[in-house]
């Protein structure tokens, strides 16, 4: 059974003005869990409670009423705080300092040695890509280089949960996919991470479940693929095949359905092509005094994790050469009849459930027609 690392039940936050009268109701009957080793993302516009949730979890700010435990501990309490790790939303900083003597500073606080702070310190310095500007007062870093060595501070304890309120505000595509590319290995060795941010793609890359919040409400909550999953449609990946193989598979889908099916090449992101001319350039040994791609992860960060990890395998760009077949509107299909039709496709093939999107042209799928059979066969000629 999972451990429990957060509990938040019914939950108020008031906020009064000089004579105690009411001003907001920040927090409105907020209840959720987190689970150990779950990346959990806390969403919603501005002003809808996400940031006094956060508050009140590191004991910062005392609810109206409601409950929470962290680690089954009230938030106030002094060893459990040993445990996190926290980014604020604005990266505040001893300007006059360097990134050196920034990290020994909460180390110390820490009373962590003062061998493994400096060990520590080197690695998360590697880490955030800011190896060449150790040495450099932090007052005199861009707003990215500054939450880059927030987040390296809000890691220097190794803690066991983390809590980043939006992590990558400010930051680049490499930072933000460093970022990324760190919350999955974090989690895969067990670590509890709270996540908020406005962006979206982000969050959706990296969150195991999500809670939409609204007026202080909790609007939505649940595991990300089942909000996000279109359960009666089905998204068709299939390598590449010749032309006379795909107009074969198109007029089929005409005929059992009566709609005209669409094909279409799967895009990369524009941030998986930022990356490659990134990495291209840093391969090239061309030099950057900002903050380098460094992509690795602090040392002390990644011990003990699951083997089947790979960190290489997270930073490697999706580059797939498939034809995607894009039938925008042909009726769902049963299971086994999926089944069956995929067997017959030729070379590689996956089938997926897709997910919402408000570009209907993002997606292949499969909706609205009368079924799809065992024809397949004649229709490959076998």
């Amino acid at each position: 059974m999972s451990e429990t690392v957060i509990e938040v039940k019914d939950l108020n936050k008031v906020f009064k003005d000089f004579w105690g009268r009411p001003k907001a109701k920040a927090v409105n009957d907020l209840s959720f869990s987190v689970q150990k080793g779950q990346v959990y993302g806390l969403l919603g516009p501005n002003g809808s409670g996400k940031s006094t949730t956060i508050k009140m979890l590191l004991g910062l700010l005392f609810p109206s009423s409601g409950s929470i435990r962290v680690f089954g501990e009230k938030p106030t309490h002094l060893d459990m705080k040993k445990r996190i790790g926290y980014l604020p939303e604005e990266t505040i900083l001893y300007r006059y300092l360097n990134p050196e003597e920034i990290l020994d500073f909460y180390g110390a606080l820490f009373k962590i040695p003062k061998a493994e702070r400096k060990k520590r310190a080197d690695q998360l310095i590697e880490m955030v890509g800011l190896d060449k500007a150790r040495k450099r007062p932090v007052g005199e870093f861009s707003k990215g280089m500054a939450r880059r060595i927030g987040l390296a501070q809000a890691l220097i304890n190794d803690p066991d949960l983390i809590i980043l309120d939006e992590p990558t505000s400010g930051l680049d595509p490499v930072g933000c996919r460093e970022v990324k590319d760190l919350i999955r290995v974090l989690a895969a060795r067990g670590k509890t991470i709270i996540l908020t941010s406005h962006l979206l793609a982000d969050v959706e890359d990296v969150v195991d479940a999500v809670a939409v919040m609204y007026g202080g409400y909790m609007r939505s909550e649940g595991k990300l693929g089942d909000l996000l999953e279109l359960k009666q449609k089905h998204t068709l990946t299939l390598e590449d095949v010749d032309a006379s193989t795909l107009a074969k598979i198109k007029a089929f889908i005409a005929q059992e359905t009566k709609e005209k099916a669409e094909f279409t090449h799967p895009v990369r992101s524009l941030e998986e092509v930022f990356l490659d001319v990134i990495t291209s350039a840093k391969s090239d040994a061309i030099e950057t005094s900002g903050a380098e791609y460094s992509g690795k992860v602090a040392d002390y960060l990644s011990e003990g994790q699951d083997s089947q990890v790979n960190q290489a395998a997270l930073q490697q760009l999706m580059q797939e050469d498939v034809v995607q077949v894009k039938p925008e509107t042909i009726a769902p299909m049963n299971s086994e009849k999926l089944d069956d039709l995929v067997q017959e496709l030729p070379e590689e093939k996956s089938v997926s459930t897709p997910v919402s999107n408000e570009d209907p042209k993002a997606e292949t799928t499969v909706e609205n027609a009368e079924e799809v059979n065992d024809k397949l066969k004649n229709l490959l000629g076998k």
